[in-house]
């Protein structure tokens, strides 16, 4: 699967520990491969967020992303002040 990011990504992205980047870039390979893997705990949203999908990086920390076709486009990425 194609992946895309939003700017609101990248900006989120590059203020984190670079430690966390590096499992943030894992788990996006991981999710280009199987986007349903178990490990990701990919699942639709509700609310202000329902036409968007999450999954998970670590305990902490999600990617919120969107379907455009046949690309997934990640829109941003934090701890679940990410939802607000």
């Amino acid at each position: 699967m194609k992946v895309l990011y939003k700017p609101t990504f990248v900006r989120q992205y590059k203020k984190l520990p670079k430690e966390l980047q590096t499992e943030i870039k894992e788990k996006i390979a991981l999710f280009q491969e199987n986007s349903q893997h178990a490990f990701l705990k990919t699942h639709k949203l509700k609310g202000k967020l329902k036409d968007c999908f999450s999954f998970s990086v670590n305990y902490e920390y999600r990617i919120i992303f969107e379907y455009e076709g046949d690309s997934a486009v990640l829109l941003s990425v934090g701890n679940h002040s990410v939802y607000k």
